[in-house]
């Protein structure tokens, strides 16, 4: 596979993410495919990975995500990311609260030949993210 051909899946990856498209995002993966991150731990297996899509898209129905340009070495991908979203469902115990959330992150993927994720890593402040929804509350810095 090609860089064309990755950065090509990046970018329709990203618009699969922007119309909050569970089912579009579902087909990125393989049938075995797993994704590790904050939110969700370790997910096994496409329809698993389908329901947290799902899952994400009813907690920030806005969800918006800008993935800049990949860094590409043979199958495997790093990607950084920003996203920008309003919490409108319940999340970790936390009625919807409309509060707006930016964070940055990266997401490592390993590609199969057909241009399928097998393994998605995705990497992000997630603490701050709690903070910004009022989940955890800090202390300002003296």
């Amino acid at each position: 596979m090609s860089n064309d051909q990755i950065t090509t899946f990046i970018d329709r990856h990203t618009n699969g993410w922007n119309r909050r498209d569970s089912a579009a995002l579902c087909g990125d993966h393989a049938e075995g495919g797993v994704i590790v991150s904050p939110m969700f731990g370790r997910v096994e297996g496409r329809s698993q990975i389908c329901g947290t899509y799902v899952a994400l898209f009813g907690v920030f129905p806005d969800w918006q995500i800008r993935f800049d340009r990949p860094i590409v070495d043979g199958n495997r991908v790093a990607v950084s990311f920003s996203v920008t979203a309003t919490q409108q469902g319940d999340f970790m115990g936390l009625e919807g609260t409309g509060k707006r959330c930016e964070f940055e992150g990266i997401s490592l993927f390993e590609l199969d030949a057909g241009l399928l994720i097998l393994e998605e890593r995705r990497f992000y402040d997630f603490t701050g993210l709690l903070t910004q929804l009022g989940v955890l509350r800090v202390r300002p810095p003296r």
